[in-house]
């Protein structure tokens, strides 16, 4: 790991709880308990922010994914007062699949922000806007919209989703009855939320699965793949029961969907229901780490921790020695789920089993002449007939100050069991949105509306669940394979109230000021 020529000596050496990483859940539960009066440290390996949330350099990517994830050898080996259990480092990255088709964006690696998360982005409406507003974190930060949403039929061809009424009035790819249905559907939507018994979706429907519900409504199969796969964000095919490990029921895609729709237009500045923070993913645990640190959190870089200090009799739980042989005490400890206690002082044996294939490419034009930034959803089977998860893809651009001007960063991902399955999935996404190596496939007319790939980067994530290796070692999950942060907030308050269930998980800063609830928004 990067940083570790020189540790500086940290000072006190006692602390309430001691946070190894800089990611995600780690920075947000250091400013928690910062905010709740304890006393923490913050330590990432690396030498800069996010940790399995960073975004990084071209060169940074490359070298962070190639790693072997190897702990430094510490100058003090032994300690006299405690056993001294060495952490197990372990990449969570695998079947890194690098293609340069152009000298420019290695001559430009200085100018990317790339995402190790990505694709992701905000809903407006959502829970996590809704926190960063309540934490006053957002004075750090500044987003921009995602300006449209478009889904990959089985010739190729980009259809933009109608998922507002405005929208379905513009569009001219649906049929009069089509406007009709979907129309009808979401005024079923809303009126569900609303007071009378009349309008609500009955028990037995809530309970019942989406797709059925769908059929029932009379949406026609381009308008289903619409509402499942872009607005709700389905990952498997909701057809096949066989197939199908994650079946979206009525009641939770209602949920979402009414999420959606509050998303658009919640604030004046932004033209859609999807927003993406300036600079890249980082942002957001950089800003909770400038949280923590108002508070009275220190966070430090390039300071791996090495080993668990635990008591000789007991076995309990005492602190951590730092790779420059300091040892640090803590009441708590947690720990990335890159590093990991060996077994027989673990309470988690079992290795991740679901994975993530994500990508990351980078272009010499936009897919669309009409917007810069913008996602893409290929349904089950619009790829392949054997296709059986989605595929999504953000395309950025660079007024979202993550490229080079003249240069577009698209971010790919699908949920895989095997290596070769989820690459399989993006190539294919690939081939259908760029011109590659395998553009001979497809029309001369085809071709000549694609950008040329310029760079590409493929791998795989594994999908590693929290757990706790004591009462008083918690470990954080990875990354995980939705597009936004729901599933990763809900999880850290667990995470956060397991470890202080008698504080409060957050609450506005009474030594910062607040706005009017609404994010910087960059016009």
């Amino acid at each position: 790991m990067e940083g570790t020529d020189y540790c500086p000596l940290v000072e006190p050496s006692n602390f309430d709880l001691i946070v190894v990483s800089t990611g995600f859940q780690e920075s947000i539960i250091a400013s928690a308990a910062s905010a709740a009066g304890k006393a923490v440290l913050q330590l990432d390996p690396n030498n800069f922010y996010g940790h399995h949330f960073a975004s990084l350099t071209l060169d940074g990517l490359v070298s962070f994914l190639q790693s072997d994830f190897q702990l430094p050898l510490c100058s003090s080996q032994e300690s006299s007062d405690y056993a001294s259990l060495p952490l197990v480092a372990r990449s969570l990255y695998s079947e890194l699949e690098i293609k340069s088709y152009s000298s420019q964006p290695i001559e430009s690696s200085g100018k990317f922000n790339f995402d190790l998360c990505g694709p992701r982005v905000f809903l407006c409406s959502d829970a996590m806007i809704d926190f960063i507003i309540k934490s006053s974190v957002n004075n750090y930060m500044e987003f921009k919209s995602v300006e449209a949403s478009f889904v990959s039929d089985v010739t190729g061809k980009l259809v933009t989703v109608p998922d507002s009424r405005s929208a379905i009035f513009k569009d001219r790819t649906l049929s009069l009855i089509e406007k009709n249905q979907l129309m009808k559907f979401f005024k079923l939507v809303h009126g569900h939320f609303q007071e009378s018994e009349e309008t609500k979706i009955s028990k037995e429907d809530l309970e019942s699965p989406f797709m059925e519900f769908l059929s029932k409504m009379g949406l026609s199969q381009k308008l289903k793949s619409f509402v499942l796969y872009a607005i709700v964000h389905a990952n498997y095919d909701q057809e096949s029961a066989e197939v199908c490990r994650d079946i979206v029921y009525t009641e939770s895609a209602i949920d979402h969907l009414a999420l959606y729709h509050s998303s658009v237009g919640r604030f004046s500045n932004a033209n859609s229901a999807l927003l993406y923070p300036m600079y890249g993913h980082v942002e957001l645990p950089q800003a909770f780490c400038r949280r923590a640190a108002v508070k009275g959190s220190i966070c430090g870089l390039g300071m791996p921790a090495v080993s668990v200090l635990m008591d000789k009799e007991t076995n309990a739980y005492k602190g951590i020695k730092l790779f420059s042989g300091q040892e640090i005490f803590s009441s708590k400890l947690i720990l990335p789920p890159s590093l990991s206690i060996p077994t027989e002082h673990s309470t988690c044996t079992e290795d991740a089993k679901e994975r993530v294939a994500r990508g990351i490419c980078v272009a010499e034009a936009s897919m669309r002449p009409d917007a810069d930034n913008f996602l893409v959803f290929f349904p089950p089977r619009s790829l392949y007939p054997e296709q059986i998860t989605a595929v999504r893809m953000l395309q950025l651009s660079s007024n979202m100050a993550v490229c080079p001007s003249g240069m577009y960063i698209s971010y790919l991902s699908a949920v895989c069991d095997k290596a070769e399955e989820g690459k399989k999935l993006l190539n294919a996404a690939m081939d259908a949105l760029f011109l590659t190596d395998n553009s001979r496939n497809f029309d001369s007319k085809d071709v000549a509306n694609k950008p040329h790939l310029l760079w590409s980067a493929l791998y795989i994530q594994e999908l590693q669940k929290a757990y706790a290796s004591s009462d008083f070692i918690r470990h954080t999950m990875m990354p995980d394979e939705h597009l936004d942060y729901s599933k990763l907030l809900d999880a850290t308050e667990k995470l956060f109230r397991d470890l202080y269930p008698n504080e409060e998980f957050i609450s506005t800063p009474d030594d910062e000021p607040t706005d009017d609830g609404s994010p910087d928004m960059d016009p």
